[in-house]
C-alpha cells in the first residue's frame, strides 16, 4: 500500500529546500568564522546563533517529509561561497541569502496551492513568517551598518556593532505584530 502523501515535484522540492537549509546554516557558519577572524566577537556570536536557527529549519523539512510518507533524500551541501570582504558585505550577503530562501519557500507555497496539497501549504505558512522575520533581521543589520558608515565604517563604530550585536536578540519585530502601544 502506497502512504506517500507528497506528489513527486512536492517531495523532491522540500528534499531540495531541506539542502537550502542545512546550505544556510553553512553560510552563517563561514561568515560567523570569518567575523571572529576579524576580531568581531559579538558579530560572530549572533552569526553562529543563525546556523542553529537554520538547522532547525533543515530538521523541521526532515520531519516533515517523513510525517507525509515521503522519502528523505540527504545531499551535498553546496560550499557557503567566498569570505565577505568587510562586515557591511557581510551583512549583505546575509542579506541576499535570506531574500534567496524566501522566494524558495514562496515557490513551495505556490507549488502546495497548484497541487491542492493543504498540508504542505500549510505547514509552509510558518516558514512564511519565518523568512519575513529573517529579512526583516538582514535589513536592521543593514540599517545598523549604514548608521556606523556603511562600507566606509571606521574602527570604532564596528566595534560599537559588535557590541550591539553580541546583546541583540535572535527575532525581529514584524510589522504585523507592532501596535500603537508596542512599536
Amino acid at each position: 500500500m502506497e502512504t506517500n502523501r507528497l506528489s513527486q515535484t512536492l517531495e523532491k522540492a522540500l528534499n531540495a529546500q531541506m539542502t537550502n537549509e542545512a546550505h544556510n546554516a553553512q553560510i552563517y557558519l563561514a561568515y560567523g568564522a570569518w567575523a571572529s577572524d576579524k576580531g568581531y566577537e559579538g558579530i560572530a556570536n549572533f552569526l553562529f546563533r543563525h546556523v542553529n536557527e537554520e538547522r532547525n529549519h533543515m530538521m523541521k523539512f526532515l520531519e516533515y517529509i517523513l510525517k507525509r510518507g515521503g522519502k528523505v533524500v540527504v545531499s551535498a551541501i553546496p560550499a557557503p561561497g567566498d569570505d565577505p570582504t568587510s562586515v557591511n558585505d557581510c551583512f549583505e550577503k546575509v542579506f541576499k541569502s535570506e531574500v534567496d530562501n524566501t522566494t524558495n519557500i514562496y515557490n513551495l507555497v505556490n507549488m502546495s496551492l497548484a497541487e491542492k496539497d493543504w498540508a504542505t501549504w500549510n505547514f509552509m505558512q510558518w516558514f512564511v513568517k519565518e523568512q519575513t522575520e529573517e529579512e526583516t533581521l538582514a535589513l536592521d543589520l543593514l540599517a545598523k551598518m549604514k548608521v556606523a558608515g556603511g562600507i566606509n565604517a571606521k574602527d570604532d563604530a564596528l566595534y560599537a556593532l559588535d557590541n550591539d550585536l553580541a546583546k541583540t536578540p535572535d527575532d525581529a519585530t514584524l510589522a504585523q505584530d507592532t501596535t500603537t502601544e508596542n512599536p
